[in-house]
């Protein structure tokens, strides 16, 4: 994939911006794509936008049930749609585009419950006032079809994963670690893919260095490094049923929070020095995506990660050692897109679907009961 072009005059406009803010919330990535029929040819421009603490303070704490929720939740929505402008901007400054190039805005809002046992899947966000705000068509909430035709409504990026990183000749894995990690099974050939939520990515790594430095993340793993796993707190961890379950299956932090740690602290009975801890939730994350790689893509000889997990050096290595030599672990960015950049090009691809009424989903992965377009447009 090449890093810049134009698109041709003699085509409709082809032009889609993608913005993610995952389980980490720290922040939103955005990137500027041009599309040629349903490939992406070039991507024209990316940004980050970090989110300020109160507003990260105010994701955080409607994760969980609170007083007033529905207008914390309305507020938090209003002001995500501001940072979302704001990177999209950067993403036209970058790019020497206007509103009037662009085709679509795919965002994917920001996930505060997960339950789709229950029905329903919550993405806060307001797509209105983001296509008030950029004069740009705006496609929102990707989830809630599919977990209406009874799927999970999650993971929804196996198929662009499919899309941009799958090959004729191997059989290859995408393991996305943001908050919660998933991978996307590609086998060998020109069609197929299988995924699922592997359970915690970094949200629990995040939220123990936060309690304890006053840190949003684990630059390059370093403090975990300093620790040792404590095997005992490991094996009380990995006995959630969650990892035991098959697929499809897909999860947030209405299972993987801090209480949930807390607990199997307790339960160990033992007082365990919180770098040996953050050494542990590390080994957890790289040992449960090593587990249903070997499990389920047994003959992948290429493992792809993207999103924040692959900038930690301690989570690559202890994958690396995990998967004991079966697979080359390596980032997306040998294939030609940076690790940090991956979701949000992933829903300007699912807008670019919505726009040509194709299907964003894969029954095989979420269990929904078929095909079907994924979001609601909010017109400028």
């Amino acid at each position: 994939m090449s890093s810049s072009s134009s698109p041709s005059s003699s085509r409709p406009p082809s032009l889609y911006i993608g913005l993610m803010s995952g389980t980490s919330l720290d922040g939103v990535d955005g990137v500027l794509a041009d599309f040629d029929g349903q490939a992406v040819s070039a991507t024209l421009a990316a940004a980050y936008v970090p989110f300020p603490d109160h507003l990260r303070a105010d994701l955080m704490a409607l994760q969980a049930a609170g007083p007033n929720e529905i207008e914390r939740e309305a507020m938090a929505a209003n002001a995500l749609a501001v940072h979302y402008a704001d990177c999209v901007a950067q993403l036209l400054l970058q790019s020497g585009k206007s509103a009037a190039d662009l085709r679509m805005v795919g965002v994917h809002g920001q996930t505060i419950r997960h339950r789709p046992e229950l029905g329903f899947t919550r993405q806060t966000n307001n797509p209105a006032l983001l296509a008030e705000l950029t004069g740009i068509d705006v496609v929102a909430d990707f989830r809630s079809r599919d977990v209406a035709a009874g799927g999970q409504g999650a993971p929804l990026v196996p198929a662009f994963h499919r899309a941009i990183f799958g090959d004729a000749s191997q059989s290859r894995v995408v393991v996305n670690i943001g908050g919660i990690a998933n991978v996307s099974i590609l086998p060998a050939g020109e069609e197929g893919a299988y995924g699922f939520d592997t359970g915690p990515g970094n949200a629990l790594m995040d939220g123990w260095i936060q309690l304890h430095l006053q840190r949003s993340y684990d630059a390059n793993g370093d403090w975990g490094a300093s620790g040792q796993v404590h095997a005992g707190l490991l094996a009380q961890l990995r006995d959630e049923a969650f990892f035991r379950a098959a697929p499809p299956k897909s999860s947030g932090r209405d299972l993987f929070h801090l209480d949930w740690l807390q607990a199997a602290l307790q339960r160990s009975g033992q007082t365990i020095p919180a770098p040996d801890v953050q050494a542990t939730l590390t080994m957890l994350t790289a040992s449960t995506i090593a587990d249903a790689i070997v499990a389920h893509a047994p003959d992948a000889g290429q493992v792809y990660v993207c999103g924040g997990g692959a900038e930690n050096a301690l989570l690559m290595r202890l994958l690396r050692q995990q998967l004991q030599g079966r697979a080359e672990v390596q980032s997306t960015a040998v294939l030609g897109v940076a690790p940090q950049r991956v979701e949000a090009l992933a829903f300007a691809w699912l807008a670019r679907r919505f726009d040509l009424r194709l299907p964003g989903n894969l029954p095989a992965v979420t269990g929904a009961r078929g095909l079907r377009v994924l979001g609601a447009l909010y017109p400028a």
